[in-house]
């Protein structure tokens, strides 16, 4: 008889510090895993924690309830297949990110990871000690290697099993997205088959924390790097996959073949899941925004509506003497379109009073930036009272170029507690919202069609703070500036580098000189979706004071 070996894949969503609810999740996925016959049951890495942890896995209280709720998942699955879940352990005075293997009521294998990723949004040279490189073991009759998450980024950890004895690498994960990770996944995976002349599994976690989304979309692939199995991106999936043993060694048999989006879903849907995710694993069900009438505000709403129902979505329309009439109707238009609660709390009484309030103060001056500033700020105080009266949290609508350049007001437009498009540049913003009105998937809960009028889309954009305002009175044109802010950030080029590209020297300068300034307003910003290489917060990691400027 053919030997086969039964794997089931359990790509979940934990929360982080939630142990208990985290090993529910797991002891169900055991329970279908040994309904259908699995001989392993496989978790993501760090699931019993959560992932990322940051500093919170280094309180010795908290790294101790981790590692005995791993025995006791050993005692609760000791009759059924074995178990693979990753959590911390301490030994010797060190803490590890763990990969623990439970069989018959024990841990019959741990694999410490070797290699601590410290780029990007990590930084686990500073929490962890490096694990020494582990062998393969066995689970009935065959033989794994666990490279854990970034061991298998490098060939050193592969090599090594491979050269021991493993058959089939079974691979760990909790790699957060980023616009194109996957494709950089794919193909350093297929190295590592190529390589091995192995087969190897690569599970992945799902779901939002903080900033981050994980996106699942794990794979399965044969010696050659044919594609056996594919998992859905950016939702919750347990999935069998059966292994052969045949003349060459050990093969997955084909399995499902979940299509993968493309770039503009990926992101929409990544900043969907993190929403939704921030609010629920925070006990949050309902939200609300100041819907302005321009791009950036419908956009907001529409996620939301997708995230959690139009029905716990509130819009405030808050006009000044400076809203347009076709604002007005464009957020009427917007909330309708959505199906969504839409208030007006006009604010030339509020502003009436504080300016009366500082008239003595003021007067003899221009009115200018504190006036413009003024309003923004009543608006957020405003909507900050609705959201401490009603328990609806706040959703703060800046994008990634607005963000960049300091084009907000801090404590006023800028307050919220969370900012889903704070990572998308706004020549994406309006590319996005094309792409919602015309796609709809069942993992949006709200309404299907346009629900972003074209005016929105197509009107220049303004704050609408004085008579006739315009962003570009301001700010370049966006197409120059999100070019130009992408070679500064994601880029990290000089300002030769970008004047050679052929852009104006006093342009780059006012640009570069805005995104260092604007520094302190970042670093008090609500955290949002991270979908680039570079989002702000953990990637990019900058002085708030900083005199240097590129003279280049």
């Amino acid at each position: 008889m053919t030997d086969r070996f039964r794997l089931t894949l359990a790509q979940l969503d934990p929360t982080v510090g939630a142990i208990a609810a985290n090993c529910a999740k797991v002891r169900a996925a055991w329970e279908e895993g040994r309904a259908a016959g699995a001989q392993l049951v496989m978790l993501p890495e760090m699931f019993v924690t959560g992932y990322q942890t940051q500093d919170l896995v280094m309180k010795p209280a908290f790294a101790e309830d981790a590692m005995r709720a791993v025995e006791r998942l050993a005692a609760d699955c000791a009759e059924g297949p074995a178990l693979g879940v990753g959590a911390p352990w301490r030994e010797g005075g060190a803490l590890y990110n763990a990969y623990h293997i439970l069989s018959g009521g024990k841990v019959v294998a741990r694999v410490l990871k070797h290699h601590l990723p410290n780029d990007d949004v990590f930084d686990e040279v500073r929490l962890f000690e490096a694990g020494a490189i582990s062998g393969p073991y066995r689970i009935g009759p065959l033989r794994i290697g666990t490279p854990v998450c970034e061991d298998a980024w490098f060939d050193d950890v592969t090599e090594t099993l491979a050269e021991t004895g493993a058959e089939v690498l079974f691979i760990p994960n909790g790699s957060p997205y980023r616009r194109r990770k996957m494709d950089l996944r794919m193909n350093l995976m297929v190295s590592r088959v190529v390589e091995t002349g192995l087969p190897l599994v690569y599970l992945n976690a799902v779901g939002g924390q903080d900033d981050q989304v994980f996106d699942g979309a794990s794979f399965v692939l044969n010696p050659g790097g044919q594609l056996a199995v594919q998992l859905p991106a950016m939702e919750e999936a347990v999935a069998h996959v059966d292994f052969e043993l045949g003349p060459d060694g050990w093969r997955a048999l084909p399995g499902v073949l979940a299509p993968q989006p493309d770039d503009w879903e990926q992101d929409y849907h990544a900043m969907v899941l993190s929403l939704r995710d921030y609010l629920r694993k925070s006990g949050i069900s309902k939200v609300l925004l100041g819907l302005s009438g321009g791009i950036d505000s419908a956009l907001v709403a529409t996620i939301a509506a997708d995230a959690v129902g139009q029905e716990n979505l509130r819009c405030v329309m808050l006009p000044s003497e400076f809203t347009s009439p076709h604002s007005l109707e464009d957020a009427a238009a917007v909330a309708r379109a959505l199906g969504c609660r839409l208030d007006e709390v006009p604010i030339a009484g509020p502003k009436a009073a504080v300016g009366g309030a500082l008239a003595h103060l003021f007067a003899g001056t221009a009115e200018g930036v504190a006036e413009e500033n003024i309003q923004s700020r009543l608006r957020g105080l405003l909507l900050m009272a609705l959201s401490n009266k009603f328990g609806e949290m706040l959703l703060t609508t800046g994008n990634k170029s607005e963000v960049a350049v300091g084009y907000c007001t801090i404590y006023g437009d800028m307050a919220g507690g969370f900012n889903p498009i704070k990572d998308l540049y706004k020549t994406r913003v309006f590319e996005t919202c094309r792409w919602r009105n015309r796609e709809h998937r069942d993992w949006m809960k709200g309404p299907a069609g346009e629900v972003i009028p074209a005016r929105v889309i197509e009107k220049p954009p303004s704050a609408e703070l004085r008579a006739d305002q315009k962003d570009e009175d301001s700010l370049p044109p966006y197409p120059v500036l999100d070019e130009i802010l992408e070679r500064l950030i994601e880029g990290e080029q000089s300002v030769a580098e970008i004047v050679a590209a052929g852009f104006e020297r006093a342009v780059v300068k006012k640009v570069e000189g805005l995104l260092y300034g604007a520094e302190w307003k970042r670093f008090q910003a609500a955290p949002g979706t991270r979908l680039t290489t570079r989002a702000f917060w953990l990637d990019r990691r900058y002085p708030i004071v900083n005199r240097w400027r590129d003279e280049s």
